[in-house]
């Protein structure tokens, strides 16, 4: 709490440039202060609640609340004081850094640089504001996948995952109102790497615990460097108890939930012989660790047991857990939560709790570099989490922390309270969020640009990209996902340039390079699946894509470049490491690897070329006729025709229609490389029923018909139509647009805005 304080006076500091003195005597206090304690730990609270001049039953007895409050003469000699009071330790602190965050210091002003804007005066409102309980006791983030960027990154500023960096982490996890961590994990052990990271943790207030598959509060690190024979309890039970009842009794003395089962060594399932008789006798045998190392009475230890993977199918085929445990449910690792607690499993003394995912690696593959999910889809699923009583801990993977800011954030602000962000307000939420980082003046443009990359990144991965992923001849995919990526990062550059110089490391960390480098990233992807396509067509362009798909190559190195060393003077040096192109299976490539780019050599003169809307073949050449995607007025559509130079010397083209109904973009030009020509239909010049006609491209003395069919019932206009209407034999229907619903007592269908791609 003195800690927390401290950071107050600081961040008073930071907003006025003014210097707010301390005190810890109420003699030396002025006439005007800030009053901090914790009930029945503070005499001044204790004296203020026994003077009624705060009331104690808004916040006494409760988890982690605070008051904070103006009070008028709370002690002689000072006129007026801002109390800030706690019902316990956590509580006391999160109302400190609650101020904080009121008086314009951002909880990401370390981790993201964001700016603190200059007040020459502070002013509190009179009246009395409380928070808390929070909806969900136990909430935090799990560092995890962190090689290669923040590892790099830590060893390079820290040395090592010591208790210098986890000061930092300790401080943003209270900023947000969170309480527990996970600690790194991969090659690293929380308690031995610096003996006074467990001990600086728990004078923070951080509850600590290890991950789902690292039981009795020791890390795989230490099973590793000090392991003995096999991790299997079927064979070795002696050793791994011991190895248990180390950590058991070396962590007793701090704040912990303690992981209990077993999964295989390193993550992995346990093996096939496993069965739930041996599991639950490790359960058994854990516990009795935690009642002689801990407390005898083990409905005051926190505990949990995560069903994750292959773990929930143990428990569906029988295993079961003590009532004081908390059973962990888990996602799919994709963020989709495979199980919730039912009517009977809410009356479990220890309740429930998820385990979430913002990072994975695993099958099928892996995604680590940047954030890929979308607040709605965390808004989805955790307000199911919560409805169905799972709401003792939420703990999600955040990797390597820094870019998951925006979901880390709302995760947060979701289970302090969850009321407060109803369906409805989630993209207020973005914008509220977008206007404390960087001020009211872009926040809707920016809370835009948030939302719609992630959504984009949703759509696909970057780490899942192929040539292929997105259709390069059919409904104009590749081209609207081009368009849609790039139109933001010509958004996030835009606003970038009107930004003051102070706010502009900040938005590339939180909106410009996720931005950006996702854009190149899918552009990439699409201009080299492009290139294959028009290498196989013979196009001569096809050899300025595959020069265009290493340039952007190099553009995605260059801006992970900058991240690590220009970015705020090389404050961020490994962050961006990360490799995220060129995956062959599920775990990331050593090195980014370019996608394959063909190069084809063309001839002197001039030849035509003809590619059409759906389809990858080219003409002349192909066999079977040439047709464009059929026509109808109802979706009255806009296909094309691709003209194009299958040598090095410029010719000129020219189109005809055999009927007046046919609308062409243009009739006749010079191509050099390609031409891209757009076909749509006259409808009230259109013959009613099915109707055909054709065009002839003509070109270097070569010719190419193409036919058009188009359809117009004589029965059915789009005003008299009531539905949806097939096309290309597909009926597209969005959810929403139902004719009907039905709800039940218990469930119900809800539209929620902006969730889907």
């Amino acid at each position: 709490m003195i800690r927390a304080a401290g950071d107050l006076q600081a961040d008073i500091q930071r907003v006025t440039n003014r210097n707010a003195l301390t005190a810890h005597d109420e003699k030396a206090l002025g006439s005007n202060a800030i009053i901090v304690g914790t009930i029945g730990k503070s005499k001044i609270i204790d004296q203020l609640i026994r003077d009624r001049k705060i009331d104690a039953n808004l916040f006494a007895g409760k988890w982690e609340a605070f008051l904070i409050q103006v009070v008028p003469n709370p002690l002689p000699g000072v006129a007026s004081a801002v109390v800030i009071a706690g019902s316990d330790k956590r509580g006391t602190i999160f109302g400190i850094y609650d101020l904080s965050d009121q008086i314009g210091v951002s909880p990401w002003y370390w981790w993201a640089d964001v700016p603190v804007q200059h007040h020459d005066e502070l002013f509190v409102k009179p009246g009395t504001f409380v928070q808390g309980p929070p909806a969900v006791k136990y909430r935090g983030i799990f560092l995890n996948d962190e090689a290669p960027s923040l590892t790099g990154w830590v060893q390079e500023k820290y040395g090592n995952y010591n208790h210098q960096f986890y000061a930092k982490v300790f401080e943003l996890l209270l900023r947000l109102k969170a309480n527990y961590l996970w600690p790194a994990m991969w090659n690293n052990a929380f308690n031995e790497d610096d003996p006074l990271n467990a001990q600086l943790a728990d004078e923070y207030g951080i509850v600590m615990g290890t991950s789902h598959h690292e039981p009795m509060l020791r890390a795989q690190q230490e099973w590793k460097r000090h392991g003995k024979g096999t991790w299997d309890y079927s064979t070795n039970a002696d050793f791994l108890k011991g190895f248990w009842d180390e950590g058991a009794q070396r962590n007793k003395k701090f704040e912990s939930i303690i992981t209990l089962g077993m999964r295989g060594d390193g993550d992995m399932p346990m093996s096939e012989s496993a069965n739930i008789a041996l599991l639950e006798k490790i359960v058994a045998d854990q516990r009795k660790i935690i009642a002689q190392r801990v407390n005898s009475d083990l409905s005051k230890v926190p505990q949990d047991w995560a069903l994750y993977k292959e773990v929930q199918e143990y428990y569906e085929k029988g295993m079961r857990v003590p009532d004081d445990v908390t059973l962990l449910w888990c996602d799919d690792n994709w963020g989709n939560i495979r199980r919730l607690p039912t009517a009977e499993e809410r009356k479990r003394s220890g309740g429930a709790g998820i385990y979430y995912h913002f990072d994975y690696v695993g099958d099928p593959r892996s995604y680590k570099w940047l954030n890929t999910i979308p607040i709605v889809k965390v808004w989805e699923q955790m307000n199911l989490a919560y409805r169905y009583g799972a709401d003792r801990i939420w703990i999600v993977n955040v990797g390597d922390l820094k870019p998951m800011e925006l979901p880390i954030d709302f995760f947060l602000n979701m289970a302090w309270k969850p009321e407060r962000w109803p369906k409805e307000r989630i993209s207020e939420f973005t914008r509220l969020w977008a206007e404390r980082q960087f001020g009211p003046e872009f926040a809707p443009e920016i809370a835009d640009l948030l939302s719609k990359y992630t959504k984009y990144n949703g759509r696909r991965k970057p780490e899942l990209l192929e040539p292929d992923t997105y259709n390069l001849v059919d409904y104009r995919e590749a081209d609207t996902v081009l368009a849609d990526f790039q139109a933001a990062a010509a958004k996030a550059e835009e606003i970038y340039g009107k930004l003051p110089e102070n706010q502009r490391d900040a938005f590339l960390e939180l909106v410009l390079y996720p931005t950006k480098a996702s854009a190149i990233v899918t552009e990439l992807y699409i201009i080299a699946g492009r290139n294959q396509l028009y290498a196989s067509q013979g196009r001569a362009s096809a050899n300025d894509l595959a020069a265009q798909a290493r340039a952007l190559f190099q553009a995605d190195a260059d801006l992970s470049a900058a991240y690590n060393h220009t970015l705020a003077h090389g404050k961020w040096d490994h962050m961006m490491d990360q490799t995220h192109i060129g995956y062959t299976y599920w775990n990331q490539p050593p090195v980014n690897a370019m996608p394959k780019v063909s190069e084809i050599k063309t001839p002197a003169a001039a030849k035509l070329g003809v590619a059409l809307e759906g389809s990858a073949l080219a003409w002349p050449g192909s066999s079977g006729e040439a047709t464009l995607p059929p026509f109808d007025v109802f979706n009255r559509q806009r296909r094309y025709i691709d003209i194009f130079n299958r040598g090095q010397e410029p010719f000129t083209f020219s189109i005809a229609t055999n009927v007046p109904w046919i609308i062409l973009s243009e009739s006749q030009g010079k191509i050099e490389k390609e031409r891209r020509v757009w076909i749509s239909v006259d409808w009230d010049a259109a013959p009613v029923g099915l109707a055909g006609g054709h065009l002839k491209i003509g070109g270097n003395a070569q010719e190419v018909v193409v036919t058009v069919n188009a359809s117009r019932p004589p029965d059915l206009t789009r005003e008299t139509l009531n539905g949806f209407v097939e096309s290309e034999g597909n009926v597209s229907m969005e959810a929403v647009h139902y004719d009907k619903k039905v709800d039940g007592p218990s469930a119900r269908w809800e539209k929620i805005d902006d969730l889907g791609n």
